[in-house]
């Protein structure tokens, strides 16, 4: 920790900080996460699993993992620091001026771009909301909710953006993380939650309903196609990350994001899609499901803005 010096306090949860620091000897900014130890050792080992699911994610659009160590009761994470804010703040900023289409695309497809990476190591994030990172790319920079697909964990998504499985106390998987994809979506083409209520009480039926106000007219119909097959209630009807990029509307802005070596692999992948996707109708063996640990009350309570 010596090697560090705290700048600023990003922000605060109950399980810790963000901090911005600057790396003495390398003099380079970073965001560190500063949690605090649990006291139970079981508790303590699933923390240091973060670390360990971040130090796997290299992607161009998931936030770089540099190093992490414990010091004093506390579990160190150090990032990469993204410095042009996130999209909540975009959002804000507008006034009620609604984005262009291609500019929504281009971010879109690169949270689409980290979503995948991360599902493809099966890793579900947990907690996708408008407060990602935006800087030359959007970047995925809140992998500390994540879990390993290959045990059962809890859901700590942010209730605006937690899918209705979830308050059911259903089976969910990375689908899960597609429908919170699809409330980012939503809110950069209206500028507003896709489901909104004066209480959580009521925010939890309304996302249970699966019922929205459509999009602004102005929008194609492939942003308004996405974002209906995005909020299927049903998880399994929802589409895969690799899915949602294979839209054509997306897949010519791959190649603007990612290393020619990395974009070149996407036509086989896209091909195995629509094989997949062609094969859908037939009968299929078991799929693995993970299952929510933790209830989630129903408070009737006010929202707080």
């Amino acid at each position: 920790m010596e090697e560090y010096k705290v700048l600023k306090v990003l922000g605060e949860g109950s399980f810790g900080r963000a901090l911005l620091v600057h790396h003495r000897i390398r003099d380079q900014k970073y965001a560190m996460k500063e949690i605090r130890l649990p006291m139970s050792s079981s508790d303590v080992e699933n923390s240091r699993k973060e670390a360990i699911l971040l130090a796997k994610m290299k992607h161009p659009n998931i936030v770089a993992y540099i190093e992490s160590f414990e010091a004093d009761g506390h579990l160190y994470i150090v990032m990469e620091y993204c410095d042009d804010g996130d999209l909540m703040q975009k959002i804000k900023h507008q006034g009620g001026s609604l984005f262009p289409e291609d500019t929504i695309l281009h971010w879109f497809v690169q949270m689409c771009l980290g979503v995948k990476h991360i599902h493809d190591k099966r890793v579900l994030h947990r907690d996708i909301k408008s407060k990602v990172t935006t800087a030359s790319f959007v970047a995925m920079n809140k992998l500390s909710s994540a879990c390993n697909m290959s045990y059962a964990c809890t859901y700590v998504g942010t209730p605006y953006y937690v899918p209705p499985e979830i308050w059911e106390s259903l089976p969910y998987n990375n689908k899960s993380d597609i429908w919170s994809l699809g409330c980012i979506l939503y809110e950069l083409c209206t500028l507003r939650h896709p489901f909104q209520a004066k209480s959580w009480k009521h925010l939890i039926l309304n996302i249970c309903k699966g019922s929205y106000n459509p999009l602004p007219s102005h929008y194609s119909y492939e942003l308004h196609y996405l974002i209906k097959q995005m909020f299927k209630r049903n998880p399994k009807n929802r589409p895969s990350a690799s899915t949602i990029l294979a839209r054509s509307c997306l897949t010519r802005l791959i190649k603007n994001y990612l290393p020619s070596e990395m974009t070149n692999e996407f036509g086989q992948v896209f091909k195995e899609t629509k094989k997949h996707e062609g094969n859908a109708a037939r009968p299929k063996g078991k799929s693995a499901t993970f299952f929510l640990t933790r209830n989630y009350k129903m408070l009737n309570t006010a929202i707080k803005p």
